[in-house]
């Protein structure tokens, strides 16, 4: 795993050198495409942006339309294109453990499109191929799963099933998948699409890919493997040696990846990456006046925001990334020794960095002053903190110190 770490102003050349091979709305003869520049009476042009390389993308306004390892697409915006490129490259071969020219992407608007973008591909090779109804297909996930995946098998017209979970270990239930298979093979169901979490929304779980697809593979022979690595994405592959969720496993098709969680870089930066072969069962051919075709949910979609990942990415580099995720791993370690000394019930993967406290062992007070989040509100039975960035030690400890005032409280009065 090694990308370079580049300086701000090798970034910034870069960055408006790919501006300079797109095409520019106020320099050059328009008369055909259904775009333009950001509204200059919002976006109006200033002097700093001769400097700010993100922000000339935003106001160029690329259109990413497409997917451009599978075909060049518009050759209006070719320069940001080609970064766009380099960012797929990073996820897939330097993360993701990849073959170069293996896999095809693109930058999606976050993980909901990503993940329905992989059932959608799945539903239409399973109908394609197998010549399968839509009620003859299936999506099959831990029950911590993220609610995308309802949204997708809802919009595809496929069945969803949940498959409980242990408790305190987040652990997927075997006896419950093996049931519910069965339930669903007795009730017409043919194919599978296998989605798997790497780093749930709550927990930070990370679902065991052999143990799950032993049972898959004693009741279904069609199937796809979808990892949705939204949130873990840029975490875990840093903190962990398993590359069980990963390409370099063969059963694995796709990848969900958001870059605007752990990497920071705007809403709107999620990407979708899936084996070569695949991708094609999202075309949609009818687009015929865009160039390359589309295969994408969204269709149009902002150069800027790839470029905001490629930006970060070399910002850091992967040593400089490295680091920064240990840091993290590092303060949630902190946190978790501490939860240990106070007796503290909680969950937490030890390769990411969400802890899911016992909801027992909080109290609300300390729940609205540190804005925690629940795995349900209508019945919290989890509450979670998440080190991000914004994380320092000095507030982790701020919040152990009240939780432990809190906690001898409580005991005392017993």
């Amino acid at each position: 795993m090694h990308w370079p770490q580049l300086s701000p102003e090798s970034i910034r050349e870069k960055v408006f050198s790919a501006l300079d091979q797109n095409l520019n709305y106020s320099k050059e003869s328009i008369l055909g495409l259904p775009g333009t520049f950001l509204d200059q009476g919002q976006f109006h042009y200033s002097p700093f942006l001769k400097e700010a390389a993100f922000l000339s993308v935003l106001v160029n306004n690329p259109n990413h339309i497409g997917c451009h390892t599978y075909s060049k697409g518009e050759r209006y915006f070719s320069g940001t294109q080609k970064l766009e490129i380099d960012v797929l490259r990073i996820c897939a071969e330097e993360i993701f453990s990849a073959k170069p020219d293996s896999y095809d992407g693109y930058v999606a608007t976050g993980g909901t499109e990503a993940n329905i973008e992989a059932q959608w591909i799945y539903r239409n090779f399973f109908m394609q191929k197998h010549n399968a109804k839509p009620s003859e297909v299936a999506v099959v996930f831990s029950e911590d799963a993220h609610y995308s995946v309802y949204k997708g098998s809802n919009l595809l017209g496929i069945e969803s099933i949940a498959i409980k979970v242990d408790f305190e270990t987040r652990k997927v239930l075997l006896d419950d998948l093996e049931e519910k298979l069965t339930q669903a093979k007795t009730s017409g169901i043919k194919y599978l699409i296998v989605h798997l979490s790497l780093g749930t929304t709550i927990f930070g779980s990370v679902d065991d890919s052999a143990s799950f697809l032993s049972v898959v593979k004693n009741h279904f022979k069609h199937y796809f493997v979808h990892v949705d690595a939204a949130f873990g994405g840029f975490i875990y592959p840093f903190a962990s040696s398993s590359r069980d969720l990963s390409f370099e496993n063969p059963e694995i098709s796709s990848v969900t990846i958001d870059a605007h969680k752990m990497l920071q870089a705007p809403y709107g930066t999620g990407i979708f990456l899936c084996r070569k072969g695949l991708i094609e069962f999202a075309q949609t051919e009818e687009a015929s006046y865009v160039h390359g075709s589309d295969f994408t949910l969204c269709g149009s979609r902002s150069g800027a925001n790839a470029i905001s990942i490629w930006m970060i990415l070399m910002t850091y580099g992967s040593e400089g990334w490295i680091k920064t995720i240990k840091n993290l791993t590092d303060l949630t370690d902190h946190l978790c020794e501490n939860l240990d000394d106070l007796g503290v019930k909680y969950f937490r993967n030890p390769s990411m960095n969400i802890v899911a406290i016992n909801a027992e062992d909080v109290s609300e007070a300390l729940i609205k002053k540190y804005h925690l989040v629940a795995d349900n509100y209508h019945d919290p039975k989890w509450w979670k903190i998440v080190t991000m960035a914004h994380v320092t030690e000095k507030l982790i400890n701020s919040f152990l110190r009240d939780l432990k005032i809190e906690r001898e409280a409580k005991f005392s009065l017993k």
